[in-house]
């Protein structure tokens, strides 16, 4: 039997804390009310990822060409302007941050808010994709992928910046490259291409970055698409839900459903753990093409929000380029 209860901390801002006991062989559906971090119309907020040295969360607003810092011990949500669309966002190891932009990888430095190339841009000549989510892997390589503007089939593409800033391509044909983590032991990545509205896993070469025997490890029988994607410490996968109004848990070992976080928004795009013991679950959503009573039925939508996940994730990489 699952049971939870909200505590009211304010008029705009509810703190969740929820408790259940879970039903062997069955997937808990849970509808939380999440806790208003960052009121904001984002049209794609997206790009979620907590810096453990620094205790903020970097996401971005891809379609507004912003990238911001929320800082939770004051509540501050920094801006800056990239000037083009920006999928994601990593740590760097030396300083700054990298950002996967339409024209391909940059460095942003934090002080200046200068933007300079990393690497070539891979889809120079396809000025109809752009960048979309990314992470590091354990070995500071940044994987990121690209996507048609308005997600036609097959057009975009795996790529990694590896810390020499050379830039190669590891899955073609992508539709919309989405959530990528990898487990624990650095022997298996995942991956989302929001088009199948699956979940692939990968063997993984921490050494050489090679990645093979491509396999379905979760699919998505309901409504919605999988987009964005973080790992606990169980190794179990969190899935932002597209369209779908939650965030999933899934076991990548058998595909089983174990949690269901039924959220007050249709569009929630990604998800990332954070707080000083990584037991929080920061989660982003769209607002993109909400007229004004959608937005009234809807008004966590494009905002950040925080959630009780009940688990602890794990830390994220930092490009070591």
């Amino acid at each position: 039997m699952m049971r939870f209860g909200i505590d009211r901390t304010g008029s705009a801002s509810y703190r969740l804390r929820h408790q259940f006991t879970p039903e062997v062989g069955k997937m808990n559906h849970e509808k939380v009310v999440p806790e208003l971090l960052v009121e904001k119309d984002a049209l794609v907020g997206e790009g979620s990822i907590w810096h453990v040295d620094e205790q903020v969360l970097y996401w971005v607003d891809i379609l507004s060409h912003e990238l911001y810092i929320y800082d939770p011990a004051n509540g501050s949500n920094r801006m800056i302007a990239t000037c083009q669309s920006v999928g994601t966002v990593v740590v760097r190891k030396s300083g700054g941050l990298v950002v996967a932009l339409h024209n391909g990888f940059a460095h942003l430095d934090l002080d200046s808010e200068k933007v300079t190339p990393l690497g070539t841009d891979p889809e120079r000549a396809i000025p109809a994709n752009r960048f979309n989510d990314g992470k590091c892997d354990p070995a500071g390589r940044l994987w990121a992928g690209t996507m048609e503007f308005k997600g036609a089939k097959g057009q975009g593409a795996l790529y990694c910046l590896d810390t020499d800033h050379s830039v190669s391509k590891k899955i073609s044909s992508v539709s919309v490259s989405n959530g990528i983590v990898w487990t624990a032991d650095y022997r298996t990545m995942y991956f989302i291409d929001s088009g199948l509205n699956n979940v692939r896993a990968y063997d993984y070469d921490i050494d050489s970055g090679d990645i093979g025997n491509e396999r379905v490890v979760a699919q998505n029988e309901d409504a919605g698409v999988f987009d964005g994607m973080a790992i606990d410490v169980e190794g179990m996968l969190w899935i932002a839900v597209y369209g779908g109004s939650c965030v999933k848990r899934y076991n990548p070992q058998d595909g089983a459903l174990l949690r269901e976080l039924q959220l007050p928004m249709d569009n929630v795009t990604s998800c990332a753990f954070g707080g000083a013991n990584l037991d929080e679950l920061y989660v982003t959503s769209a607002c993109q093409g909400f007229d004004e009573e959608a937005k009234k039925a809807q008004p966590l939508a494009g905002s950040l929000v925080r959630l009780d996940p009940g688990v602890q994730g794990v830390p994220s990489h930092v490009f070591a380029g």
